[in-house]
């Protein structure tokens, strides 16, 4: 199976695993799941950390080379990825989750978040 994971969870897969669900970790290390990571993740962690935002330390550049070096494949964001944003109910404000959710929907990748409002979102999105 395809997995996208959240901005949340790949910080937590790469910095606090043990914030991830048991359910998370299973899928995560499961050797027959694909795991991506979206490049708008990234832009997000890059945006929040200079603004200083508490659980945005993390340096995007070391983040993405630990991802590529651990399996991950990155996702970069298409225009059909963008365009598609402009379909889905207004659930959620926030442009980042709304840009994941896009790419799940687009691509047929399943988007694992730990955020109960991103699950509302119809498509390829599970709540761990």
């Amino acid at each position: 199976m395809k997995l996208l994971l959240d901005t949340h969870l790949l910080l937590w897969a790469a910095g606090a695993p043990e914030r991830l669900s048991a359910e998370a970790r299973a899928l995560i290390a499961a050797p027959e799941n694909e795991l991506f990571f979206s490049a708008a993740s990234l832009w997000e962690i890059a945006i929040k950390r200079g603004l200083g935002r508490d659980g945005f330390q993390v340096d995007a550049r070391l983040l993405r080379r630990g991802l590529l070096d651990n399996g991950y494949s990155e996702l970069p964001v298409a225009s059909e990825h963008a365009v598609a944003v402009e379909g889905l109910p207004p659930i959620h404000k926030d442009p980042f989750d709304r840009i994941l959710v896009a790419q799940a929907m687009v691509e047929g990748i399943v988007l694992l978040t730990g955020d109960a409002v991103v699950a509302l979102y119809p498509g390829p999105v599970r709540l761990l």
